[in-house]
């Protein structure tokens, strides 16, 4: 019998042993927690994130007890707070306190003696990569936005990898049902209030039936948008070390604007984790150019905080600082 689609690619992923599987109870994670059981036996933990969003997050966590404890697999339970803050959307709520709680998860795992964690497994796949790129495409995202997901990174001392964003949701599903393995649907996944499902219902459906090969396309295109976005942080690397950080005026600007924007979008992501509007850059970006005297003044709102000037330089408060 030949091995299912949802073991095979997994071919050529070497992780750092031992992994865990962010295991929710669909379809995506279910396969890849059986795959890479069949891979490294004796090496995968799963964690279990309970948003606590809806009256079925009871009903997931049971089905994922259950199943672990049919695989003998070690599940850690996490249940977090994902609601969201005002100005924030839900999907952004839920992401940022789900990738909080697995890196907690694994910090559980290790201090409970059960083998310290090295790689975080996460089940997006192929159609979800594309519905990444669509809504980047949608926001007027640049290249580090139509890149998508990435396939593979680190942070926190921990490694983390998606080796599934080469295989189709059909596909996953196909092979789980030919093996009768259950999984739990999300009755979330169809309301259109999010904008991912009405992308994913609504505008996919389309995308596919005119371009049937739209996510090895789109797998290209991010790849190409993946290469370009580490180039430009390169580039920004350079510039950094010559402006400072935080930056000088001056410095900054002896840059042309495209140099300017994309160190100030560099420096503002790695040093303080913030990512501009583009109205916002443009406003700092015409500051900068007109400030020419000691007497002019920056002050503009940048994600969570404000960009200010201080004597020759400029940098980045959040609000306490300011009061």
């Amino acid at each position: 019998m030949a091995e299912p689609a949802i073991v095979t690619a997994l071919n050529g992923w070497q992780p750092a042993l031992p992994l865990a599987v962010a295991y929710s109870g669909g379809a995506d994670s279910t396969a890849l927690l059986w795959a890479c059981l069949q891979r490294f036996p004796g090496q995968v933990h799963a964690i279990h994130i309970n948003h606590g969003l809806q009256a079925a997050a009871a009903v997931f966590e049971a089905h994922c007890r259950a199943q672990c404890a049919a695989w003998a697999v070690p599940l850690q339970v996490v249940a977090v707070n994902a609601h969201a803050q005002p100005g924030q959307s839900p999907e952004d709520a839920a992401r940022i306190a789900r990738y909080q709680a697995l890196t907690q998860a694994v910090l559980a795992v290790d201090d409970a003696g059960q083998g310290s964690i090295q790689t975080m497994a996460l089940a997006q796949h192929a159609d979800d990569q594309v519905e990444t790129v669509v809504l980047a495409l949608s926001r007027g995202a640049g290249v580090a936005g139509l890149a998508g997901m990435r396939p593979q990174w680190q942070r926190a001392g921990l490694q983390w990898a998606r080796p599934y964003l080469g295989l189709g949701s059909a596909q996953i599903r196909a092979d789980l049902a030919a093996m009768g393995i259950a999984w739990v649907d999300d009755p979330t996944n169809t309301d259109t209030r999010y904008t991912r499902n009405r992308i994913r219902q609504q505008v996919m459906p389309g995308l596919v039936q005119a371009f049937p090969q739209m996510a090895q396309t789109v797998a290209r295109s991010s790849a190409n948008a993946a290469q370009a976005a580490e180039l430009l942080d390169d580039l920004a690397q350079i510039d950094l070390q010559a402006t400072g950080a935080p930056p000088r005026i001056r410095a900054l600007q002896a840059l042309s604007e495209a140099r300017m924007a994309n160190v100030l979008r560099y420096w503002l992501r790695t040093a303080h984790g913030q990512t501009p509007s583009a109205a916002q850059l443009a406003q700092l970006l015409l500051q900068l150019q007109r400030c020419t005297t000691r007497g002019h003044q920056i002050h503009i709102k940048v994600g969570r905080g404000y960009i200010q000037r201080h004597r020759d330089v400029i940098d980045w408060y959040n609000p306490p600082v300011l009061v």
